[in-house]
């Protein structure tokens, strides 16, 4: 899953394909995001949190995160994180998306930025019920 392709250059990532089966789309370069900080949601060895969704932040999420322990709207100026704000892009890890979907929290995601490594997390039904833009 995480061999070296040409499009990734970089040995340990996995193929930057989506969960629809297309080449992986950018989910936001404002703020950057992404494992890599490349605005991807691409995944490697070295991204234990497997950062692959790439969702809308709304303020509920922001809210849920914060309860759980990973405050996601607060700058952290000292690590170049400005804090993030409901419609927000970001790459977020894919088992906390689905601790979010089983809370009833999930913010909605952008299925092209969304990499096809997550569906060993979530299954696409599910993501599709949170596809931005589809409802």
């Amino acid at each position: 899953m995480f061999d070296q392709t040409p499009e990734q250059g970089r040995p340990g990532r996995a193929p930057a394909i989506n969960v629809l089966g297309g080449a992986l789309q950018i989910c936001s370069a404002e703020p950057l995001t992404g494992f890599y900080r490349d605005g991807c949601c691409n995944t490697g060895r070295e991204d234990h949190g497997v950062h692959t969704v790439c969702a809308v932040m709304s303020a509920e999420f922001l809210a849920f995160s914060k309860a759980a322990g990973n405050d996601l709207s607060t700058a952290m100026p000292q690590y170049g994180f400005a804090g993030l704000k409901p419609g927000d892009r970001w790459c977020l890890c894919a088992a906390r998306w689905k601790e979010a979907l089983d809370a009833g929290a999930a913010p909605q995601v952008v299925l092209e930025a969304t990499h096809a490594v997550t569906l060993q997390v979530v299954p696409l039904d599910e993501l599709k019920k949170h596809a931005f833009g589809l409802q």
